[in-house]
């Protein structure tokens, strides 16, 4: 039998990196539901709006290199915008087999901290509206909160607007 909730969360990798560097946060233990893992899911089960809780996306760029990309968990990656601000012509999702050799990280729980490869990470522009945000802390059933500014110190990711624009209107 495997444990949806652990009782007492574990220090996970990306949570060490942060204790490392000195950076307060929470974590915060949620059930699994491995039919729904998307962030909305996620938001609810945590008690926070769903463009509060950040997902962490790998993406590719036209030349093999991978990338990754951190928008709020309503919103839709724009890979051209990625692109743009990556200074690369093309960018696509990474395919779901290649995530966790790629990581460390399965789905669910793919965070920029402490993965495997220190590949560039992007972070949507939005992630500074707000005094916390959620985070996977590297496994799926658990979350990381912590100030935008501390996560973007410890990911040393570039902020630009990555996300597609709702209904074609202003995002």
């Amino acid at each position: 039998m495997s444990p949806t909730k652990a009782a007492h969360p574990s220090k996970t990798n990306a949570a060490r990196q942060l204790d490392a560097l000195g950076i307060p946060y929470e974590l915060r233990t949620y059930e699994v539901d491995p039919d729904d893992l998307t962030a909305i899911s996620v938001a609810r089960k945590i008690g926070l709006p769903p463009e509060q809780v950040f997902k962490t996306l790998v993406t590719r760029t036209h030349d093999c290199e991978h990338l990754f990309a951190v928008v709020p968990g309503d919103a839709e990656l724009d890979l051209k915008k990625l692109a743009a601000v990556a200074g690369t012509r093309k960018v696509e999702l990474a395919s779901l087999k290649d995530v966790e050799p790629l990581t460390g990280y399965i789905r669910g729980g793919v965070t920029v901290l402490a993965a495997k490869k220190p590949f560039p990470a992007f972070a949507d522009e939005t992630i500074e509206l707000f005094d916390v945000i959620s985070i996977s802390a590297g496994q799926r059933g658990l979350q990381i909160f912590l100030a935008p500014a501390d996560y973007l110190r410890a990911t040393h990711a570039t902020l630009a607007d990555l996300t597609k624009a709702p209904n074609g209107g202003h995002a």
